[in-house]
């Protein structure tokens, strides 16, 4: 059952003093696993953690969002990135298997949309024409870019985007299809985002969606696309994602918010309760240099005085 943010951090953190533990006699291992769009912020902060912390390994892996909260639900991890909030049936199956958890918010992302470098006709795309794109081909089966925009060339469509597995797939499907309107199958689909990243850049006619950091990481080889939230857009109001547009949420409907989620059981263990208090101190800075945009100096403030132990 999710908790309340700081109520729930403070009610685990009764009687832990973390001016107690030590760089020599902190030990354990700490299995993380989940999105892969939080994975470079994770992995940015563990790296650093575990060279102040040598005795702990962090087991960190890459499933997916939903596969994350498998696996977390279940009690084989301790901690799960996540691009999306927990959804209702992750939700039941850690109560039937007694998993409690808290839900932590670490930095604002946008889900990108890149095509190929060399592509000199897509400058702008509206939330209209991304639905007819990715619509379940059964129902509307567009094959060409003309059949989506006729200016558009007579060129096949070649789309690269998440599996099911992924948050970031889930929040697109919801947020430009709907809940209720399934995705195509016929796109190139991986949990990781750098396949994607590939499979653009080797395609003039391509388009591909995951999270800033990844374009950010390979801006030099892409070409970003900005989106227009109206449904008969123009190039005038098409909005390019940044930081200020992701945190002011004007790129519409693709800005959203990163978590990480914390077993309460394993937030018993000082490693895990040292860990994420290293997390929030150093995540907004981590966040910056990864392409992500950080939360605000006082939402990190919030969550750091919620991990103070009790006097």
């Amino acid at each position: 059952m999710k908790r309340m943010l700081f109520l729930s951090l403070i009610i685990i953190l009764a009687g832990c003093n973390s001016g107690n533990l030590s760089k020599r006699n902190l030990s354990g291992t700490i299995k993380i696993d989940g999105s892969s769009t939080v994975y470079l912020l994770t992995e940015a902060i563990s790296s650093e953690f575990t060279a102040t912390y040598p005795n702990v390994t962090i087991d960190l892996q890459v499933s997916g969002t939903g596969g994350g909260f498998d696996k977390f639900c279940k009690g084989e991890t301790d901690i799960n990135n996540a691009s999306r909030v927990i959804n209702e049936n992750e939700k039941r199956l850690c109560d039937s298997l007694e998993i409690t958890f808290t839900e932590i918010p670490v930095a604002y992302d946008g889900i990108v949309l890149v095509t190929n470098k060399n592509n000199v006709w897509l400058d702008y795309i509206s939330t209209a024409e991304l639905k007819t794109l990715w619509m379940d081909n059964n129902q509307n089966p567009v094959t060409t870019w003309d059949q989506v925009r006729p200016t558009w060339p007579k060129e096949k469509i070649r789309l690269f985007g998440p599996g099911k597995a992924s948050g970031t797939f889930d929040f697109f499907t919801e947020e430009i299809l709907g809940k209720e309107t399934a995705c195509r199958t016929d796109y190139t689909p991986s949990e990781d985002d750098n396949v994607l990243v590939e499979g653009v850049v080797n395609d003039v006619n391509s388009l591909g969606y995951f999270g800033l950091a990844y374009y950010e990481e390979n801006k030099d080889r892409l070409k970003l696309i900005p989106i227009s939230n109206k449904n008969n857009g123009s190039s005038s109001d098409a909005v390019f994602p940044s930081k200020e547009t992701i945190e002011n949420y004007t790129y519409k409907p693709l800005s959203r918010i990163l978590y990480i989620y914390v077993s309460d059981n394993s937030a018993e263990r000082p490693e895990i309760m040292e860990y994420i208090r290293f997390y929030i101190t150093r995540a907004g800075e981590k966040a910056m240099a990864a392409g992500y945009v950080p939360l605000s100096d006082i939402k990190y403030k919030r969550i750091s005085e919620a991990l103070k132990p009790e006097k």
